[in-house]
């Protein structure tokens, strides 16, 4: 019989394997190590996807990850949902082969409602080829304008388009910023070792770390996550073997990595100051176990898909936060959903003192009456 596992304990594993309470398995040194657990992590908003590595790796710096950045140990692309995702480098060609082509279903209306044909889109990726080989890097400005050069208009959105669908096609990817500049590179050259795995093996692989960093979860959230059918989703599940391990909570089942499950685990009193565009919201479609659902017009105000960053006490949301880098600190406002009390104050305090010492600059904290 699958374990019963109560609301509170799922929590517990979910939180552990998001890699934000000490894990029993996994060895986490370094942004290469954290990326591969995940296999993918949201990195749609920069900043965002920097402290969701800074977070996780408290002994870090901006500037280290910016680093391991630059080594890559980890590049962004579109793999999943027409969104930009953290990858392992060696991993971004299959995913972009299994997940990220289902998101071009749509390029060719989108084309036409920019007024672009499937030559111009064609065209592009022959033009980027051909302006980044040889180790070629490009702001997103350049990429712009020599795209204009060659006679593709880039206007109204059509050169986002472009260059989000040679990243999907698998011409180009982003590479780190060049101060605040988005850069691209070609992923030939930036990640030229290229695993290619079975249809099969990669809806395991990819299967196995989505539970092991999100469990306890079903094949709908799987789905959700990657955007593949339900059908692949579960294939993907049944793939995985042994890894994974059925259990059953508040009477509905799911999985969870098998090697977690059976590992001891020492409670943690965590307090934690999340980005917004963080695995730990983003990854799920059912957020229950985390978010009270009257918090949720708070966490993405209007339903907008912008995702305010969050203070998480023992693994529920109980407050926002927003930040503005000066050039000689940064400034976080609160903003509490549930009353905090001196010593949850203090607390918040220390978990924004750690992102302030991640970023190098010292804080200040606002509390709106």
């Amino acid at each position: 019989m699958p374990a019963e596992l109560t609301g509170r304990e799922a929590l517990a594993l979910r939180m552990t394997g998001l890699l934000l309470r000490p894990h029993p398995t996994a060895a986490v040194g370094g942004v290469e190590d954290v990326v591969g657990w995940f296999g993918a992590m949201q990195a749609q908003d920069l900043a965002s996807g920097m402290w969701s590595l800074g977070v996780r790796l408290p002994a870090l710096g901006h500037a280290d990850v910016h680093a391991a950045l630059e080594r890559r140990e980890a590049l962004r692309t579109w793999p999943m949902r027409g969104t930009v995702h953290l990858v392992p480098p060696r991993d971004a060609r299959w995913m972009l082969e299994l997940t990220g082509v289902r998101s071009l279903a749509g390029a060719a209306t989108r084309r036409a409602q920019l007024g672009l044909t499937e030559t111009d889109a064609d065209r592009a990726l022959d033009v980027l080829g051909a302006a980044l080989a040889g180790g070629g890097r490009l702001t997103r400005a350049r990429c712009l304008a020599t795209l204009e050069a060659a006679g593709i208009g880039t206007g109204d959105q059509r050169g986002y388009h472009l260059l989000w669908y040679a990243s999907v096609r698998g011409v180009t990817c982003l590479a780190p910023n060049v101060g605040t500049e988005q850069t691209f590179a070609l992923l030939d050259e930036w990640a030229p070792e290229a695993r290619r795995p079975e249809r099969d093996e990669a809806l395991a692989m990819l299967a196995h770390r989505y539970v092991r960093g999100h469990g306890p979860v079903t094949a709908r959230e799987f789905a959700g996550w990657t955007g593949l059918t339900l059908t692949d989703a579960r294939r993907g599940f049944a793939a995985a073997g042994d890894a994974l391990t059925v259990v059953r909570v508040d009477g509905q089942e799911a999985l969870v990595d098998a090697a977690l499950l059976d590992a001891p685990r020492e409670p943690v009193d965590d307090l934690l100051v999340l980005p917004g565009f963080d695995e730990y919201l983003l990854g799920f479609k059912d957020r229950s176990l985390m978010l009270d659902p009257a918090h949720a017009e708070a966490i993405v105000p209007g339903r907008n898909g912008v995702f305010q960053a969050t203070v998480v006490r023992d693994g529920r949301v109980v407050g926002t936060w927003k930040r503005t880098v000066g050039r000689n600190r940064v400034t976080v406002t609160v903003f509490p959903l549930v009353p905090f009390d001196e010593r949850t104050r203090a607390r918040v305090a220390v978990a924004l003192g750690r992102y302030a010492d991640f970023l190098g600059l010292p804080p200040r904290i606002d509390w709106p009456d």
